[in-house]
């Protein structure tokens, strides 16, 4: 009886400026975008590598992206929430968050 194993690799990076290795040219880019952030103060500029074997389509990986930042946004409104009720509690309750000595 012949055993099947199912093989795959999958490698994902998110880079926000050249690597220690980058050519000049993938150096200057970084540049150019990071002056670009500057410029328009609304973004971010980050490069997304996959590598998917066996290999899925271009429609797949993105349908995946999307799905991600969609968790992401829940996540930073999740995040946002906490934040506001916690200025809300120190607000009305500064007595709970005073530094005082320990009881």
């Amino acid at each position: 009886m012949k055993i099947y194993k199912p093989e795959w690799h999958c490698t994902f990076t998110v880079n926000e400026a050249a690597g220690a290795s980058s050519s000049w040219r993938e150096r200057l880019a970084w540049r150019i975008r990071r002056w670009a952030d500057k410029l328009d103060h609304k973004g971010r500029t980050v490069t997304i590598e996959c590598h998917v074997e066996p290999a899925v389509t271009a429609e797949e990986i993105d349908t995946c992206l999307v799905k991600g930042f969609e968790v992401t946004h829940s996540l930073l409104n999740q995040l946002a929430q906490q934040a506001a009720c916690e200025d809300v509690m120190r607000d009305a309750k500064a007595e709970l968050f005073e530094q005082g000595p320990p009881r």
